[in-house]
């Protein structure tokens, strides 16, 4: 890979600043469009991007710890889209080990640590609640883990244990609110809530121990064995509520919540922040806004369900596409007759033939109700544990 050169004399062997805007505003165009106004320190970060794009020579004179800082940007405001930012490998390993790392490592650390408190709300759909509490839990906070073990293994590399530890702190702290988040959950007794947290904890811990792995930790240090595969083996640092999630995640939503790929085509869908896509299976009010909106033509709509069959084709077992589609004909005029002129005919026909439209049928709360007692019949095999 070619190296570029800044005017500020930063080598850089990844992509180019002005380049990483660019892709930012290919899939989050709406940020720079006016529709969000980041407000507050724990929006700077948007205002940052936007303030880049404005100012674009700005990127020739940028050091290590700034552009560190843009590639978290880019990422936290890309994680929740179609889309990401392909910035991953970077801000988790690749700029801890850049020559000049050591010398911005402390600033480095601090943005990190700063990153944890990032309100991700304006950029995400994905997210579960806390309805008492107002807790709200995303896939950000597993990019946030990479990140995070990646700079404590780069900081215990370089001997900079205050750093480190600072770090470390957060990553548990993390860790337990997650945990709290699942506990007080399952007292609640709020099912569609718990099902959510239960695969965004998949994801989140899922990144912490790729990263792990990735930097070859010592997998006989205390830290370690405190925090690697949570959601897999029991740990007496942690309630079996972890585990239990875990299984939960693998017994009814792995095949739900992936990448999406189908959802790439449809560019409408990178108009607005409404249209990010939320955790699956639980997508009906997503459909319901798809179908009301005014922000998408009819041959936009057509687009998009088009996009919601070719997913249910790849993962035939997964429901969130088929919620999304019942979601957007229970809110057109004429439900799917609204949109017949839109789809190409073969496909139309296709989606006839298929059990993709029966499925369709069922009531948001008929369905919602067959999952909670699915959860609550659950018995997991490791744990014991029922809802």
């Amino acid at each position: 890979m070619a190296t570029k050169v800044l005017q500020s004399g930063l080598k850089l062997s990844g992509i180019a600043p002005n380049i990483l805007l660019s892709h930012v505003e290919n899939t989050v165009p709406f940020l720079f469009g006016g529709e969000i106004k980041p407000n507050g320190k724990d929006q700077e970060y948007l205002a940052k991007l936007i303030h880049y794009k404005k100012n674009l020579k700005q990127l020739h004179h940028i050091d290590l710890a700034e552009y560190f800082y843009l590639c978290l940007a880019a990422h936290w405001a890309t994680a929740g889209t179609f889309v990401p930012t392909d910035v991953d490998n970077q801000i988790r390993e690749g700029l801890w080990l850049h020559p000049q790392a050591k010398r911005f490592m402390k600033k480095m650390a601090q943005k990190t640590i700063d990153s944890w408190g990032w309100d991700y709300t304006l950029v995400t759909n994905r997210k579960s609640y806390n309805n008492e509490t107002g807790h709200v839990l995303s896939t950000h906070e597993g990019t946030w883990l990479s990140v995070a073990i990646g700079a404590y293994c780069a900081l215990d590399t370089n001997s900079l244990m205050d750093e480190a530890t600072m770090v470390k702190e957060a990553i548990l702290g993390e860790i337990k609110k997650e945990e709290e988040l699942l506990i007080q959950l399952r007292k609640n007794k709020d099912h569609i809530n718990f099902l959510r947290t239960c695969a965004l904890m998949a994801h989140n811990f899922g990144d912490l121990d790729r990263v792990m792995d990735q930097w070859g930790m010592d997998t006989e240090s205390d830290f370690y064995q405190d925090i690697y595969k949570l959601g897999h083996k029991l740990n007496k640092n942690y309630s079996p509520i972890l585990v239990y999630a875990g299984q939960v995640n693998k017994e009814f939503l792995a095949q739900e919540n992936h990448r999406h790929m189908s959802m790439r085509q449809p560019k409408c869908l990178r108009r607005s922040k409404d249209f990010l896509i939320p955790v699956g299976p639980f997508m009906d009010d997503w459909g319901k806004f798809l179908g009301l909106t005014k922000k998408l033509s009819l041959d936009e709509k057509g687009e998009v369900v088009g996009a919601f069959f070719e997913g249910y084709k790849r993962q035939d077992r997964a429901y969130g596409y088929v919620r999304a589609f019942a979601g957007m004909m229970a809110n057109l005029p004429q439900g799917l007759k609204t949109l017949e002129r839109e789809i190409p005919f073969d496909m139309l026909e296709e989606m006839k033939k298929s059990g993709f439209i029966e499925k369709s049928h069922q009531t948001k709360a008929d369905f919602e109700k067959m999952y909670k007692e699915k959860l609550e019949a659950f018995v997991c095999p490791l744990t014991g544990m029922k809802f």
